[in-house]
């Protein structure tokens, strides 16, 4: 309710600005795609459907064109594009990871590094699901994979399960942040942005991330402090390294790859699902019943993906036929406000539609109707890029609907009430918030790195 309330009052305020400047703007319009959006999705109806639905329902309302003839050429566009091959590589590299018992290997070894910390087993959550997303590319499976992984640890011992829950979820949440996140692919794709320049501006705000995370659970170990384990000796930790060798060495093959400008993502994707099988096999886990589980789960979730994006291809083709996007452009840039209070607004319109809208769906049908205004605004699109990537993020983790937690409530071995996801994920998503103003206060924490890019 009150995200709706929110988007009502923003397109007031635009409705003011407009008969202020004297310009037009398409009010019905913009009036019926929220009312059919809101009807649609509060009926539980599929995003990929409501998008379809609301697309061929605005163009024959508001568009004299036939439409439908160019529909096929609108489908055709995203499904043949190179770039998007790289999404369903990055997550069957994932799955394999996960089959072959790599994940597991990762979390042991980083425990016997950082457990005698302020916050104890705390830290290897987010200090794994920041490796871990660093080949994953995706919130959901590193906050899936991660907390299949990491939870059975905590059973019968003294942290706070709200804090456990919450430091899972936030890393979870550093999936698409971290490079090679898949949406900065999608982000590309819509845009026409360099998806390897993308991925090097993330490289400061994923490090910015952590360590606000980092420093959240050391606030919380000082304040809860809990009997430190038995030192181990460096020789154990040294041999620990070991189990870092498979994560390390596929990050290197793969963002290595992409900013030393041998690769590009898709084929530096395709390069990590080798690595991956190569590693899979080293531990005797490649066998073809793994390979049909990860290739099945890779199709699965790469078809729910690919029905998004085309539906929303066709929508926003739609939208930009009747002007709806060039209006709001034309009408936000005009306001008679400094370009940081108009990108305040977006940035509060996103937190908002991130309580009840999933972080992809909420890109991909927002997008194409915030970018022209934001290039309007003056703001460079890279940085724009990181900051809805951390949007979406925070979105993931936002209650009532953030879906990595529910990824993680549906996990716990003991049940519980969801609320304890909730409370354990606010100290974590007040950081994220502190972030994005940061990034806001100095754009260079994004776009400095791109001044080394040949």
């Amino acid at each position: 309710m009150i995200a709706i309330v929110f988007l009502l009052a923003l397109l007031g305020v635009l409705v003011f600005a407009a008969a202020g400047t004297g310009q037009s703007l398409p009010i019905a319009e913009i009036l019926g795609l929220i009312a059919v959006f809101m009807v649609f999705f509060g009926c539980g109806v599929h995003v990929a459907a409501v998008l379809g639905i609301l697309a061929v329902l605005t163009g024959l309302l508001f568009s004299d064109r036939p439409f439908w003839l160019f529909a096929g050429q609108t489908f055709w566009g995203p499904s043949s594009n190179f770039v998007l091959i790289a999404v369903p590589l990055f997550l069957l590299m994932g799955e394999i990871l996960l089959r072959a018992g790599l994940s597991d290997r990762l979390y042991r070894s980083l425990n016997v590094w950082l457990n005698r910390l302020p916050g104890g087993l705390l830290h290897t959550n987010i200090a794994s699901c920041a490796l871990f997303s660093a080949i994953s590319g995706s919130s959901v499976a590193t906050a899936a994979t991660m907390g299949s992984v990491a939870l059975p640890y905590f059973n019968d011992t003294k942290y706070s399960q709200r804090m456990v829950l919450g430091s899972l979820a936030a890393g979870g949440a550093m999936g698409n942040l971290i490079p090679p996140g898949i949406t900065f692919i999608v982000y590309g794709l819509i845009t026409e942005t360099s998806v390897g320049a993308l991925y090097v501006a993330a490289i400061l705000p994923s490090v910015l991330v952590t360590a606000l995370f980092i420093g959240v659970i050391l606030w919380h170990g000082i304040r809860n402090p809990l009997e430190k384990p038995p030192p181990v000796p460096l020789s154990v930790k040294l041999r620990s390294l070991i189990g870092l060798i498979p994560t390390i060495a596929l990050i290197v093959m793969v963002l290595g790859s992409i900013y030393g400008g041998y690769a590009t993502p898709t084929e530096a994707a395709a390069l990590g699902v080798a690595g991956s099988l190569f590693f899979a096999a080293i531990e005797r886990k490649l066998t073809f019943a793994m390979l049909n589980a990860s290739a099945e789960a890779t199709a699965r979730n790469t078809a729910l993906l690919g029905l998004i994006i085309l539906g929303a291809y066709l929508l926003n083709y739609i939208l930009t036929l009747i002007n709806v996007p060039q209006a709001l452009a034309e009408v936000i840039s005009h306001l008679p406000v400094p370009p940081w209070a108009i990108m305040l607004a977006i940035i509060g319109m996103y937190f908002a539609l991130g309580t009840f809208m999933e972080g992809f769906s909420m890109i991909i049908t927002t997008v194409p109707v915030v970018f022209p205004i934001v290039v309007a605004l003056g703001y460079d699109p890279i940085w724009f890029g990181v900051v809805v990537t951390m949007l979406v993020e925070i979105a993931q983790i936002s209650p009532p609907d953030g879906t990595v937690m529910y990824v993680l409530q549906g996990m716990r071995p003991k049940g519980g009430p969801i609320t304890d996801v909730f409370a354990g994920v606010m100290p974590f998503l007040l950081a994220y918030l502190i972030a994005v103003g940061l990034l806001l206060i100095w754009p260079a924490i994004a776009l400095w790195p791109l001044r080394f890019m040949s």
